[in-house]
């Protein structure tokens, strides 16, 4: 079954800060893996990010929901920063 990817707003704020290699190689992992079995490559994150997921990509992280047919990327944050981030994106 085929995902589709949608991405919160802020995550435009996060690709600059990413360098261009990490983007791209990030950029294949959620084609390949998000956009077809999210719950397989991805692990369940717990406390204020309950709900959520997250797949690992290097020293980045995808934090992201799946809802039905659709995965729902809420951030593309450096591993120290990124569940601090996350749950304020939420609030």
């Amino acid at each position: 079954m085929a995902y589709t990817l949608r991405y919160h707003p802020a995550v435009r704020d996060d690709l600059p800060r990413i360098s261009a290699d990490a983007r791209r190689r990030i950029a294949r992992m959620i084609d390949a893996r998000l956009g077809t079995e999210p719950a397989r490559f991805g692990t369940p994150l717990s406390g204020s990010l309950r709900g959520y997921w997250k797949l690992r990509v290097g020293e980045y992280r995808v934090v992201f929901k799946v809802a039905e047919n659709d995965v729902w990327i809420l951030a593309i944050v450096h591993r120290r920063d990124v569940y601090e981030r996350a749950a304020r994106r939420l609030r």
